[in-house]
């Protein structure tokens, strides 16, 4: 598939073109494995499967990669996820992206693969080059909101230092996917939430913050539960 980005360099702005053969999402990729376990510990005990091994690693079909300013979703149990998205075109042209891993937690508490299908993967149109943050990477900030009936909540917010680097990841994703990473987005893995659990609200926006070079990725869509038919199906609340 192709997508069609803006490159944002450090002068000057121009299209880009990135053609992509297969997409990736990682989970619990903390950096201190120590309070990943901790947290895999807490969704087991929400009734969320708990992974044998973390990091995790899932695949996701490429349709799924969407821009739209818009979701449409099956039920109102649906939260977004900010992470740096990796875009590979091969070893020497990678790029960075905000996105948000969306997510159907009613049918994350049966099956976590399954559940990265049934929503987009949302990102930005702006994307950076890997080379001229990758100097200060630690020091970029993921943070993001939820509009929940017209209120705006503090979501998640963490510096890049606390999941793992590009160059962690990307070695990560060559032990589970043998053979060159060329034509591959990489979802990151998420970093914590300052709530107490999900907030499935109508809005969700994040932003990639690079305080060195005093520039901005941004995201933002509404979410839109699929209500004009109804099934006779209740969804726990």
């Amino acid at each position: 598939m192709i997508a069609q980005f803006t490159l944002q360099e450090k002068d000057t702005t121009r299209s880009l073109q990135f053609e992509f053969t297969r997409m990736v999402n990682a989970g619990f990729v903390g950096r201190n494995q120590d309070e990943v376990q901790k947290h895999v510990q807490e969704l087991a005990a929400k009734g969320i499967p708990a992974p044998s091994f973390t990091p995790t690693l899932y695949p996701v079909v490429c349709r799924a990669l969407s821009m739209d300013s818009s979701i449409e979703t099956y039920g109102t149990k649906t939260s977004g996820e900010v992470e740096y998205v990796l875009l590979i075109d091969n070893e020497q042209d990678i790029y960075v992206a905000l996105g948000s891993d969306h997510t159907d937690r009613h049918l994350e508490e049966a099956d976590i693969p399954r559940s990265k299908q049934i929503c987009p993967n949302l990102i930005t149109s702006r994307v950076w080059r890997l080379e001229e943050v990758q100097n200060h990477w630690d020091d970029l900030v993921l943070k993001s909101q939820v509009v929940k009936d017209g209120q705006t909540i503090e979501y998640q917010e963490g510096r890049l230092e606390l999941i793992l680097s590009p160059a962690q990841l990307m070695d990560f994703v060559r032990s589970k996917i043998p053979g060159s990473l060329d034509k591959t987005i990489i979802y990151s893995g998420t970093v914590g939430m300052k709530t107490d659990g999900f907030v499935f609200g109508q809005r969700f926006l994040a932003q990639l913050t690079d305080p060195m070079l005093g520039r901005s990725l941004e995201l933002a869509y509404d979410i839109v539960p699929l209500s004009y038919l109804d099934l006779g199906q209740n969804e726990e609340a």
